[in-house]
């Protein structure tokens, strides 16, 4: 599940300058989108590349097509600014400004989402009593996007949505703190699709940005294997990966000549006699080897380029993703590295030889260098074969 994070920037916050600094603050902190008014999406679009949501309180999902109509027939009219999405319910049967009527059949929001237009649809429904529970979910059925608020953040039916409406639409939960964000993406140990922050703090907006990256992260059961053998071979070309990122001291990635055993190689953070640190780059092997990607695949290291996302691990297993900005490919002697699994695989990679390369082994971080026969050195294995980087069942013979 993608999960995203959406921030309410509509009049109900405040003037122009109010709702400016609320988007600015989510362009800044990589949220995924913007909530606002319809007259504001062109300000929006010159603010900056986001997604736009724009509430829609006239009745008519279609008018903006009309308009464009409208306007290709005039030589001296400027393109009106169109929305990715269109949201009903504000100023409406969403919001309880209109009653809801006792037979949904009769809704007006539920008739403007039906009547669809080539702009994605939402709704935006605030959960007053299980009347409102049942017309979000009656709109889910229609919408693209649902977007449930609470008044009382204790109450919110979320488990109920959750359970019910499933992937019939991308439900979108209100939250006023970087807390509720985090107790909405795990609920049910599912979560809502995405969450819409209501808030001018720009911490916050950051906060809450953090939680939807590390409910998309996954966790690696990382563990030891015994090295067998550390050999001097000739030189081959080897890839260093140079990110966008500072890494952590105990941070790296995962690489290796089989893509069922992938070895961790630490970042360049410490110092050294021989050159200083480079705490963004990993000095990763031979152009033919793995790299684990923050979805789960693998691409070779000589596919790496500027712009291209890696997967980073901590020795805990915890990941993240970085963007590569430069990858170095030097010819360079080498080490072969074999080593067995706790099931009896053999696994072997290529390293550098270089005091400078460093693999976390039971005894702590050890350069390569000083590897020996009987070192047990830490890896992600999974028993799977890949084609192009993916994972298939068949049988696949790697030595």
């Amino acid at each position: 599940m993608t999960r995203s994070v959406w921030v309410k920037a509509d009049d109900t916050v405040g003037d122009w300058d109010d709702r400016r600094a609320r988007i600015t603050a989510a362009l800044e902190a990589g949220a995924d989108w913007v909530l606002v008014d319809e007259d504001d999406v062109g300000r929006v679009r010159e603010l900056g590349d986001i997604n736009v949501a724009a509430f829609r309180t006239d009745g008519d999902v279609t008018l903006v097509d009309d308009i464009d109509d409208a306007e290709a027939d005039s030589e001296d009219a400027e393109p009106t600014a169109r929305p990715d999405a269109v949201i009903v319910g504000k100023e409406g049967e969403g919001d309880a400004t209109i009653d809801l009527p006792e037979d949904l059949s009769g809704s007006a929001d539920l008739s403007t989402l039906r009547r669809g237009g080539d702009l994605e649809r939402g709704a935006y429904v605030r959960i007053l009593a299980k009347e409102y529970e049942h017309f979000a979910e009656t709109a889910a059925d229609e919408a693209d996007y649902t977007i449930v608020i609470g008044e009382d953040w204790t109450i919110i039916p979320l488990e109920n949505l959750i359970a019910r409406i499933g992937d019939d639409t991308t439900l979108v939960a209100g939250v006023t703190t970087a807390e509720e964000a985090k107790t909405a993406f795990e609920t049910l140990e599912i979560g809502s699709d995405s969450v819409l922050l209501d808030s001018d703090d720009p911490d916050v907006i950051r906060r809450t940005v953090d939680v939807r990256d590390e409910a998309e992260r996954e966790s690696l059961d990382l563990e030891y294997a015994e090295v067998l053998d550390v050999e001097r071979i000739g030189s081959a070309d080897r890839v260093c990966v140079d990110t966008g990122t500072l890494l952590e001291h105990d941070e790296g990635m995962l690489v290796g000549s089989m893509a069922r055993g992938l070895v961790f190689v630490h970042a360049e953070t410490a110092e050294s006699p021989y050159v200083a640190s480079r705490p963004f780059r990993v000095n990763a092997g031979a152009v033919h080897a793995y790299v684990r990607t923050p979805d789960g695949g693998t691409k070779y290291l000589s596919e790496l380029q500027s712009g291209d996302e890696v997967q980073i691990v901590d020795t805990a297993g915890n990941t993240r993703e970085a963007i590569v900005g430069r990858v170095k490919i030097e010819k360079r002697p080498m080490f072969r590295i074999a080593l067995e699994t706790e099931d009896g695989d053999r696994i072997e990679t290529l390293l550098q030889n270089a005091e400078t390369i460093k693999i976390p082994t039971r005894e702590g971080r050890t350069a390569v260098t000083d590897l020996e026969a009987g070192d047990e050195l830490l890896l992600y294995y999974e028993d799977t074969a890949r084609h192009f980087g993916e994972a298939v069942e068949e049988s696949i013979i790697e030595k």
